[in-house]
């Protein structure tokens, strides 16, 4: 009876084992599954900044209408926003050091688009510059309201447009000029830049962030955007 207890003990404990095992290979998996690759990464801080120029949108209308209704408090979280996460990190770390560089290397279509993106990145970041001096300034006056607007419209439209062709154009061209092997690298290694820049993930603070600042703009809710059905003729 011994022996055979013996052995039924070592059964279960194979047993347990296999599935201890069988769920840490699952638990893998779905965390490889979760995993954010490079240009899913790189897409999805597009996403974040589609969501500040969003905000610029709003704020050129506010102060088109009254500028008192802007609240410059507001203004400075987008423009510092835009500024770490956008320019600093995105642009600066990312695109300028790792995406350009290569997709000129390459050549092809998308090449000729570096030289002239880097030129928006820097016209991006001297119009961040006035956007965080009028907002430290305090109350927006009529006489500075105009001016400001236009250049929140100017930042909205050029981004838009320079969003739309690294995401069809570049990141796919950048995608393409490597290995599965070299593009796995990149990927860790923009998460490594994030942690070092941010300390920890700077995707979800960013997203917390402009969170906040839509539900004071009052735009959080996008339903509101939903348009109407024309009228029938």
């Amino acid at each position: 009876m011994s022996a055979f207890n013996d052995a039924r003990r070592r059964l279960i404990l194979a047993a347990g084992a296999g599935l201890l095992l069988a769920g840490t290979d699952r638990g893998m998996a779905e965390a490889a599954e979760k995993e954010v690759g490079a240009v899913e990464d790189l897409m999805r801080e597009h996403g974040v900044l589609r969501r500040a120029i969003l905000a610029y949108r709003n704020m050129a209308a506010k102060l088109r209408a009254d500028p008192a209704s802007l609240d410059p408090a507001l203004l400075e979280r987008i423009a510092r926003l835009f500024r770490s996460f956008g320019e600093d990190y995105h642009e600066k770390k990312l695109e300028e050091a790792h995406i350009f560089p290569t997709i000129k290397k390459a050549g092809g279509p998308a090449a000729s688009y570096a030289d002239v993106l880097i030129a928006q990145h820097r016209r991006g970041w001297e119009l961040t510059d006035y956007f965080l001096d009028v907002a430290r300034r305090g109350a927006i006056g009529t006489g500075e309201a105009e001016r400001l607007a236009r250049s929140l419209d100017g930042v909205e439209l050029m981004y838009a447009h320079h969003a739309a062709r690294e995401d069809t154009i570049v990141f796919p061209a950048w995608k393409n000029a490597l290995s599965d092997r070299d593009l796995d690298d990149m990927g860790e290694l923009f998460e490594d830049i994030e942690r070092r820049q941010f300390g920890k993930d700077g995707f979800e603070d960013a997203v917390a962030e402009i969170a906040k600042v839509e539900e004071a703009l009052g735009i959080a809710d996008i339903s509101q955007f939903t348009p109407p059905l024309p009228p029938h003729a």
